[in-house]
């Protein structure tokens, strides 16, 4: 299945927990990133924020004129994009954490191929060109582990599902229903695009990965919910 893009509006969605430090500059280099004429469309979803990333969204709303959405419990990056996703109306989404670890230059390379028509979704792959900085050699392994995983079950064959980074054309990410609420999201994307038969591909980005004193927040136990995202929303083809 082939879908289409006639218009130019790129919607971003950036889940955000405990992110104080670092939302606002993240939201200017999103505002900030060119796209030509491209109009963008920014929706936050702060998930139940217990640090003043809620009270710091609040003021910048004001100043930077962007979506904001509140969970009243925390419930995961899956649900916090899934309710973002009902308020998008762009031809093109994009997923971007809340952290500093990817870049929003990035954007022209991971929305062109879709733009072209060459894609219906493109995934940025930390694993490609020379930009990459993973912090810890178990998340790296981790990451190609789960990966791999994937690819045997859905027969894509990619370097780096677990990317933050996907672009996906409008109609399509908003057909699709998703119901991980937490790190299962990229596993239970990723199966369902698949099924959907849509073409993916992969750009090279910058990455600077955070240790978990830096304030990363996947674990071990995220590893697990991943592996059984594979299983339970993908089948061999």
């Amino acid at each position: 299945m082939v879908y289409y893009v006639h218009m130019a509006r790129l919607s971003i969605i950036i889940p955000a927990f405990n992110e104080a430090a670092t939302i606002r500059e993240v939201l200017m280099r999103v505002r900030e990133v060119p796209i030509g004429s491209i109009e963008k469309e920014i929706i936050v979803v702060d998930d139940a924020s217990i640090d003043g990333t809620k009270e710091i969204l609040v003021k910048l709303q004001k100043e930077l004129h962007f979506t904001l959405l509140f969970q009243e419990k925390n419930q995961g990056k899956g649900a916090a994009i899934r309710r973002a996703m009902e308020k998008t109306t762009g031809d093109i989404v994009i997923i971007q954490d809340a952290d500093l670890e990817y870049d929003p230059n990035d954007y022209p390379g991971l929305i062109q191929p879709i733009l072209e028509d060459k894609a219906d979704v493109v995934y940025g792959t930390r694993f490609m060109g020379d930009k990459k900085r993973f912090r810890s050699f178990w998340h790296y392994m981790g990451n190609k582990f789960l990966t791999f995983l994937s690819n045997m079950f859905t027969n894509l064959n990619l370097t780096d599902m677990e990317t933050c980074y996907k672009a996906f054309r409008g109609n399509l990410i908003r057909s699709l229903t998703i119901s991980s609420n937490r790190f299962g999201f990229e596993p239970e994307v990723t199966a369902k695009v698949a099924l959907a038969e849509a073409r993916v591909l992969e750009v090279p980005i910058s990455y600077r990965g955070r240790t978990h004193g830096e304030g990363k927040k996947i674990s071990w136990k995220d590893g697990f919910t991943a592996l059984w995202a594979i299983i339970r929303f993908s089948r061999r083809r």
